[in-house]
């Protein structure tokens, strides 16, 4: 019998183990719990029906945020959008956990995988930040399902769901590549071709956002190598005034547009473009439609379809087939599970050649005719 097994049983539960509320983190951060039934009775409560994953029952499914946390308008939405929109057709409950605090996902991982009220079915870890704890959790929990988004562990029970992150990236690059060459004007906003120059705004200075850093500026060298690339690193994805003042430089040293790979301090560049009366391109989802107030500067973002993994996943959960999920899941441009989306204030104004350059280079990275730099879990070097 395994560890898991004596929990369900009850033999291991002396003094219970209670997650609803819990504190957890450094520097006041807090770990907060929602729970979000979908397909059952519609209370609001966590219930004791542990019989999902294809007995008929409902199914449990957790999900832990990245350290930007819910409400990012980006990644961490988008894949609480999935769950729920697999809920919409299976009865499914699921658990939301905030923690914005990298040090307490061993912590939070385990507990998720030792509870017996509800048992999960299903662990959804937000981001590479989780990979650490989970190479140990994943094989001390062996019987429990996991879904890593952005990375994966080799492990039977692991389901690693990496979108192409650079690809969609150099697309962003083709996008500001093509506009910052040309007279554009929305709103308020302009483009002064004469100086060429676009920015780039990342979260960490590590492996994975200097994926889309270097991607970014290849696509806009694939348009135009005499282009200048400004780039700029915040240390994290939470600190909209630092990228306000990364993006504000960018844009004072003649910048028209700015790409951002910083989840919710991403807004910060937004609210630098409009100040500054550019542009700027979001990331993750089409930020113009799920962070309206910013539309009118948002000229496209790089979107991955995270909520289609976890719906994909969850649904795998439900009907049993962990077999069709499980493993190291790598989805890109030819899968059509990441694009460039033109931002819907002024995707009708922009030029004919943007449509034409996207369409071009996009083809030509799944011909392989383009090789784009790094690859979709990070640059190694």
């Amino acid at each position: 019998m395994n560890r898991r097994s004596v929990l369900r049983s009850g033999a291991a539960l002396a003094g219970g183990i209670a997650l609803a509320g819990c504190t957890g983190g450094q520097d006041g951060d807090t770990t907060t719990e929602e729970t979000t039934e979908s397909g059952g009775s519609g209370d609001d409560t966590t219930t004791d029906d542990s019989g999902g994953g294809g007995s008929g029952g409902t199914t449990n499914i957790a999900i832990i945020s990245s350290p930007a946390g819910f409400g990012d308008g980006a990644f961490n939405d988008l894949a609480l959008q999935g769950l729920e929109s697999a809920a919409e057709d299976n009865d499914i409950q699921i658990q939301q956990v905030e923690e914005t605090d990298q040090s307490q996902y061993g912590t939070v991982q385990s507990r998720l995988a030792e509870s017996t009220n509800p048992d999960y079915d299903l662990i959804v870890m937000v981001g590479y930040n989780h990979t650490q704890a989970l190479e140990t959790n994943a094989a001390d929990y062996a019987d429990q399902n996991w879904m890593l988004i952005n990375d994966h562990v080799d492990q039977p029970n692991v389901a690693g769901y990496t979108w192409a992150n650079h690809e969609m990236s150099f697309q962003a690059g083709v996008l500001a590549g093509t506009m910052t060459t040309r007279e554009f004007s929305h709103d308020d906003n302009s483009t002064d071709p004469g100086t060429s120059t676009v920015g780039f705004v990342g979260g960490v200075d590590g492996a994975l956002i200097n994926a889309f850093e270097r991607a970014y500026a290849a696509g806009v060298e694939w348009v135009n190598e005499d282009v200048e690339v400004r780039t700029g690193y915040i240390g994290n994805y939470s600190d909209t005034q630092t990228a306000n003042n990364i993006a504000t430089s960018q844009y004072d040293a003649g910048a028209d547009i700015v790409y951002h790979a910083a989840a919710a301090a991403g807004q910060g560049v937004f609210d630098a473009a409009q100040s500054a009366s550019r542009f700027a391109i979001g990331v993750d989802s089409d930020q113009s439609k799920t962070l309206p107030d910013y539309q009118d500067v948002i000229m496209g973002s790089a979107v991955k379809f995270i909520n289609e993994g976890t719906r994909e996943v969850a649904t795998a959960v439900v009907n049993d087939d962990w077999d069709s999920v499980n493993g190291n899941n790598v989805i890109g441009l030819e899968e059509e599970a990441v694009e460039v989306v033109l931002g819907q204030a002024m995707a009708d104004s922009l030029p004919d050649v943007v449509t034409e350059n996207l369409e071009e280079s996009r083809q030509a990275i799944i011909d392989g005719d383009v090789t784009v730099p790094c690859s979709a879990s990070g640059c190694q070097n």
